[in-house]
């Protein structure tokens, strides 16, 4: 005698298999720059310099050089993101059965660890894309109309001061990156040439072109293993001993490549907390398990002149 299942639908079992979560590459641009709290809607960075001038040292009198005060305006962007989830979706489901305590109020939800890790991945990468490629007033998916640029704009050729070479400018690939970055260390103004925050901010795709070339040119100096992953960003030195490869995913599908004083970007808030932390709840009104996350942030640069930019879209 045989059976006869072709009543019954095949078995698939889905709470044996593993949950996957699609993490991104976040990208933290933050760990390199200046932070600015408290600024809830326009702050300036306060800037100081001193123009020495020296004389003739015999019987002086006359009072020479100047100092001088100024200001960059950095104005933040508030940014929220808030979505409602019905739990109650799940329960024809397997997988509410498996992520859901019993009972109708479904008050707690198992994967909520898993939700969060992927809204705060999701969020480092919405804030890096949005502090290099944000332009004033232009709508766009990194947090809304905004009257607010990115450092894509400020460190650029419309902004004067930033140094544009014409050597930095061309096609960047592995049989090129050296030159174009040489080119760049070139035009750097020597005043910054021995600070330690030196930096090259570039794509991770061109970072992984600047790895080729190393490799392809054979440089006694490269050590794969040196290439660091810190906060979902990819880093190693330059020959020179103060200058860092820095590889973002704000610059993402960008060519742009620029190189200056990182700690001199100024990236303002009104709460660096904020960044980390969002609120998860149950709300018992609409039966939905909701998050918010709420920022406010803007971005500047102090001195323009001590920035050296490609300019490449």
């Amino acid at each position: 005698m045989s059976l006869n299942v072709s009543a019954l639908t095949d078995f698939n079992n889905e709470i044996a298999g593993e949950l996957l979560l699609k993490t991104v590459y976040a990208g933290s641009t933050m760990e390199y720059i200046t932070i600015q709290e408290g600024v809830k809607y326009l702050e300036p960075i306060n800037l100081f310099e001193v123009d020495l001038y020296m004389q003739n040292g015999t019987c002086v009198s006359s009072a020479s050089g100047s100092a001088q005060f100024t200001q960059r305006n950095i104005q933040v962007c508030p940014r929220t993101s808030f979505d409602a989830l019905c739990l109650k979706d799940l329960d024809t489901k397997y997988l509410g059965i498996s992520s859901l305590e019993p009972g109708s109020y479904n008050t707690t939800w198992k994967l909520a660890e898993s939700y969060s890790t992927l809204l705060v991945n999701q969020f480092q990468k919405a804030n890096d894309q949005f502090i290099w490629g944000q332009v004033s007033g232009s709508s766009s998916t990194y947090g809304g109309t905004c009257a607010t640029d990115g450092l894509k704009v400020l460190i650029s050729g419309s902004t004067s001061g930033v140094v544009v070479p014409s050597g930095f400018t061309g096609s960047f690939d592995a049989s090129t990156a050296l030159d174009r970055m040489d080119a760049a260390i070139a035009a750097l103004d020597s005043d910054v040439a021995d600070r330690d925050d030196l930096t090259f901010f570039m794509s991770v795709s061109n970072f992984r072109k600047y790895v080729a070339g190393i490799r392809t040119a054979n440089n006694f100096y490269f050590d794969p293993n040196s290439i660091e992953n810190r906060g979902n960003l990819l880093q190693m030195n330059y020959p020179y001993q103060n200058i860092k490869v820095v590889g973002t995913v704000g610059l993402q599908g960008s060519d742009r490549i620029v190189l200056g004083p990182a700690k001199q970007i100024v990236a303002g808030t009104d709460l660096m907390s904020d960044f980390s932390e969002f609120q998860l709840w149950y709300d018992i009104n609409s039966d939905t398990l909701r998050h918010r996350i709420s920022t406010k942030l803007g971005v500047n640069i102090a001195f323009p002149e001590y920035w050296v930019s490609n300019d490449r879209a």
